[in-house]
């Protein structure tokens, strides 16, 4: 499974390409799925840019996206659009207010890392969104999660290793994976950053786990070039040799 993750935190400053407006995410999720992407990431955004969680921003950015593709789509919930964890649980919460028209997102990454955690992705499991754990390298989210009682519940588990040197993010990644117990029929997502993006989309090709690719991820084509979009990311991925 290839997820594309069309802008994470990245912004226009980054790369033209980067969308942000509802509109321009919606045409980026449709040229990534017609690329060959299985599902979508997008960060939902303010108009001034900001990462946000409430649903008012929400709303329009999932009809939006559904009407341009029919496969699922994720969305973070995470510190960097809500710091407070407490104040995140709330906004998660008031997610029910998208039930119907345009409906909840199909997931939704929670950084084990991070404060408040548990309480986030509890609170997406009592409305009915996956959850899409994330394990970070050099943090304690592996330990974290392996003693999580939320773990067998998980969607997926969202390996990011956060090594960006190509010549040795392939050993970090294996020493991630190495470094927690997935429970039993949950698949594991592995994906890289910056430099580390493609030897890590190689590794988890060679060892059958679902991998994503998109500008969140790398601005850059394997060989180098920027690239124009995360359709092209897409692209290049899929026919990428393993």
């Amino acid at each position: 499974m290839l997820q594309a993750c069309l802008n994470g935190s990245r912004g226009p400053g980054d790369s033209v390409g980067v969308p942000m407006s509802p509109e321009s995410i919606a045409e980026a999720a449709a040229l990534a799925v017609a690329a060959g992407a299985r599902e979508v990431r997008v960060h939902p955004r303010t108009p001034c840019g900001s990462e946000s969680l409430s649903p008012r921003v929400l709303a329009p950015l999932l009809t939006a996206v559904r009407a341009a593709v029919a496969v699922p789509v994720g969305v973070p919930a995470g510190g960097p659009a809500e710091s407070d964890p407490g104040r995140r649980v709330e906004r998660v919460r008031s997610w029910g207010a998208l039930l119907g028209d345009p409906g909840l997102p199909d997931h939704a990454s929670v950084d084990w890392h991070e404060p408040g955690a548990e309480e986030v992705a509890a609170a997406l499991l009592e409305l009915g969104v996956g959850v899409e754990a994330g394990v970070r390298s050099g943090t304690d989210g592996p330990a974290r999660f392996a003693r999580s009682p939320l773990a067998s519940r998980v969607l997926r588990v969202r390996a990011e290793v956060a090594d960006p040197d190509p010549a040795t993010a392939g050993a970090s990644a294996r020493a991630l994976l190495g470094s927690f117990d997935v429970p039993s029929g949950v698949p594991v997502l592995l994906h890289g950053v910056d430099g580390g993006a493609w030897p890590v989309l190689r590794l988890a090709r060679r060892l059958g786990l679902g991998t994503r690719i998109g500008f969140a991820d790398t601005l850059l084509l394997p060989d180098g070039s920027r690239a124009r979009s995360s359709a092209e990311l897409v692209a290049a991925a899929l026919a990428w040799p393993s």
